[in-house]
């Protein structure tokens, strides 16, 4: 591309603004794309309104030539996941870069000597901004839309970030299953082996009680934090973090699909799915210029009026340690997969699931799952 590359930082909100509508411009001919709503973005990317800034440091880049915005990316340096794991390691997100390679290399390089400038020995990403967000990046599986809270990326981006010195790390895998066909897929022993489990350990399940819904979240918040812990590039989640999830989710959520596994009235697994509200997203189109009155206003007619919502995700969950491989984990699988289908969705996508974690790989695969997509956590030492 022509003209002089410059790398400036977007520090006002005026600058994150223009930061965040370059999207629009990367995915303006791609149907595969959702949009996401302005003001969440604004939200997310404000150090005064998200959680997330507490206790992290973000620096936002931006690549111009002749004035015009043809990438971005943020250096991220999170002070919990350093406490947590006890290793020097920065991050970078919020990447997205016009076919420009030059712009591509700049932007890394300024996300490497940021984290570099704090001490940080490697840097890993992409992270936005942690695996409590969306992170990772699709380098197999560009057939549709991502499901909600998922990433997305063209596919010249793996090559952007692999030129320049990044390695995998990780792979985070996600499963699609035929919800109409479960009977069909999952094998009848599947079923048996449920009920075993459940009556051998004394295990009930129970649905969601929304009548009371801060109690559950704190229970959900004690579990997802223990049954996490020791995950690859885990980070616990903190009570303004949780608070700040819950607010934003509880519209969202079908509570007929959510459940949790108790041993004489102690919660020791949930399962959290969501609605893919792409479906709806995608059709109303955010974007900038539109009012979001309206965006919502249509997003909505698909989701409740039009119903196009037919997709759930298994997008949260976890046993505690002490009933881990035990069949827990599958009898939570199964209870929310048949609820799901009679809550008519049709299809159920298990995601993500790390490449290392074996057993819920075979979960997956038991209750029909076919991998059908990858994403991909890079890594890059900045130790010369």
């Amino acid at each position: 591309m022509s003209g002089k590359l410059v790398i400036t930082t977007a520090e006002t909100p005026k600058e994150r603004r223009e930061f965040i509508k370059f999207q629009w411009e990367v995915y303006k001919n791609d149907p595969y794309w959702v949009p996401p709503l302005f003001s969440e973005r604004e939200e997310f990317l404000d150090p005064q309104r998200h959680p997330f800034h507490k206790h992290a440091r973000v620096r936002y880049f931006v690549a111009r030539r002749e004035g015009k915005i043809v990438g971005t990316i943020a250096g991220i340096i999170n002070d919990n996941h350093i406490r947590h794991w006890n290793e020097q390691v920065g991050f970078f997100g919020l990447f997205e870069v016009l076919q420009d390679p030059e712009a591509a290399a700049a932007l890394l390089e300024a996300a490497e000597n940021f984290v570099r400038e704090a001490g940080m020995e490697a840097i890993r990403g992409p992270m936005n901004f942690s695996t409590n967000e969306e992170c990772g990046l699709l380098v197999n599986g560009w057939n549709g839309p991502p499901k909600i809270l998922m990433t997305y990326n063209p596919r010249y981006y793996v090559d952007y970030i692999e030129r320049n010195g990044y390695r995998k790390a990780m792979d985070l895998l996600a499963y699609t299953a035929d919800l109409r066909e479960i009977d069909r897929t999952v094998s009848p022993k599947v079923w048996r082996v449920m009920e075993k489990v459940k009556e051998r350990m004394d295990i009930t399940v129970r649905p969601m009680n929304m009548r009371d819904f801060d109690a559950e979240a704190a229970r959900f918040k004690e579990i997802y934090n223990a049954a996490w812990a020791k995950n690859w590039g885990f980070v616990p989640l903190t009570e303004e973090e949780l608070d700040h999830e819950i607010k934003a989710l509880k519209p969202l959520i079908d509570p007929n699909v959510i459940f949790f596994a108790e041993k004489h009235g102690k919660p020791v697994g949930a399962m959290l799915p969501l609605p893919d509200l792409n479906q709806a997203l995608i059709r109303a189109y955010p974007r900038p210029g539109v009012p979001e009155w309206w965006t919502m206003a249509k997003f909505l007619y698909w989701w409740k009026v039009r119903r196009v919502v037919t997709t759930i995700r298994a997008y949260a969950g976890g046993v505690i340690e002490e009933y881990r491989g035990r069949g827990v984990d599958a009898v939570l699988f199964g209870e929310t997969l048949l609820a799901a289908m009679r809550q008519g969705y049709k299809e159920g996508e298990i995601s993500w699931v790390l490449e290392s974690n074996i057993p819920m790989r075979q979960t997956a695969r038991n209750f029909g799952g076919r991998l059908y997509r990858t994403y991909r956590i890079y890594e890059k030492s900045l130790v010369a």
